[in-house]
């Protein structure tokens, strides 16, 4: 592959420069550079690459090339991007002429945010963002703070808040990211609880002392404090009704020993400390799960409809278990789980069967319904 110099746009229709580890050493010093650190494999990356064209011809038109807007292929110029600490792509970092330290950018990653970001940094008239037009609204972007390990402490050490430990290349995390966005909307007026984010490719320290074990991970932090992980639906709906029983004061947990469904989900999350109760009566039908595992993520949605047709009925939990959080883990090994996701059936404490069935909503509904029958009919004799 052709490394094009640093003085050089990476096509002739981008105004884009493209470093390696020789040129960004040689360039770096002769003017300001917005840089974008990515690997070609990366999907956010490639998303973002026509904007930062974009961005890299509108700053050539108005600030005269006072900017220069650039990128470096981590995947080649593997030692400079180890020297930048690089533990994500894309990394957007700026670096201010005749300034030893850079400056990471973790706004949204649109024109107006980004052309924002290089006005306020180098100081420059308002004028810069005229005949730039955000399709999407007329406002700022505004969306849930980033926080990282810089602010984080400080951030959460008075009052509430609601924060999502996530990582980008998690399709869990991508599909709620709007979601997020909008909750920190609808809140953001209201001043009685922050809603953050974290990116835990970014800060992995600040992910463990949370014990982040999966993606996304919703968190509600009073006073500097871990109070309860949010395991319902991740509606705007359901956040909402979270936040605002939080807000009330009710922050009772399930009880160690109780195995009880979310006010927000129909599906029981069981753990170690409570599995035995929640199995002790009745039929229960257990899910044992991965949350990277993707046939767990496709059938997740069908089992919250199964739990959504049970409730009500006396006797039967629809229930699931995370096997990697770190309690489960040996509960997964006691009950033989090989796979994810397996599904037992259990009745008053007792495995009875395995579900290998197709996994449709009928098939399972039919599964369980069969063994209550059959229950039911043998408590009559």
């Amino acid at each position: 592959m052709k490394l094009v110099s640093g003085n050089e746009a990476n096509s002739d229709t981008s105004q884009v420069v493209k470093l390696d580890g020789d040129t960004f050493q040689a360039d770096l010093p002769k003017s300001h550079h917005f840089v974008m650190f990515f690997a070609p494999w990366c999907g956010h990356c490639e998303r973002l690459k026509p904007t930062w064209a974009e961005l890299a011809t509108t700053v050539k038109s108005k600030l005269n090339e006072e900017v220069k807007i650039a990128e470096v292929d981590c995947t080649t110029a593997t030692s400079l991007c180890s020297q930048q600490d690089v533990t994500g792509y894309p990394t957007l970092k700026f670096f201010t002429k005749g300034v030893a330290e850079s400056q990471r950018y973790r706004g949204p990653r649109d024109l107006p945010s980004l052309l924002t970001f290089i006005k306020e940094t180098l100081g420059l008239a308002e004028s810069i963002n005229e005949n730039v037009v955000d399709t999407k609204s007329d406002e700022p972007v505004k969306g849930a703070l980033d926080l990282s390990e810089d602010n984080f402490h400080l951030h959460v050490a008075s009052g509430d808040h609601f924060v999502k430990f996530f990582a980008p290349w998690c399709g869990h995390c991508q599909k709620m990211a709007g979601t997020w966005d909008n909750l920190a909307q609808s809140v953001g007026q209201e001043n009685s609880v922050t809603i953050g984010k974290v990116d835990c490719t970014q800060f992995r320290d600040l992910c463990n002392e949370f014990e982040v074990k999966g993606y996304p991970t919703l968190l509600w932090i009073k006073d500097g404090k871990k109070v309860e992980k949010y395991q319902g639906s991740r509606t705007h709906e359901d956040l909402k009704a979270f936040i605002e029983r939080m807000k009330k004061g009710n922050t009772e947990t399930a009880d160690a020993k109780t195995a009880t469904v979310t006010s927000s989900s129909p599906v029981v999350q069981l753990v170690g400390s409570n599995f035995e109760n929640g199995i002790a009566s009745g039929v229960t039908f257990v899910k044992f799960y991965a949350p990277w595992c993707g046939h767990c993520k496709r059938m997740s949605p069908t089992w919250d409809e199964l739990g959504t047709k049970f409730v009500g009925k006396t006797g039967v939990k629809i229930a699931k278990v995370d096997c990697t959080e770190g309690s489960n883990r040996q509960l997964c090994a006691d009950q033989k789980v090989n796979g994810f996701p397996t599904m037992f059936l259990y009745s008053n404490g007792e495995k009875v069967e395995e579900y290998d069935g197709n996994r449709s909503l009928d098939d399972m509904f039919s599964f369980v319904a069969k063994l209550m029958n059959d229950k039911q009919a043998k408590d009559e004799l």
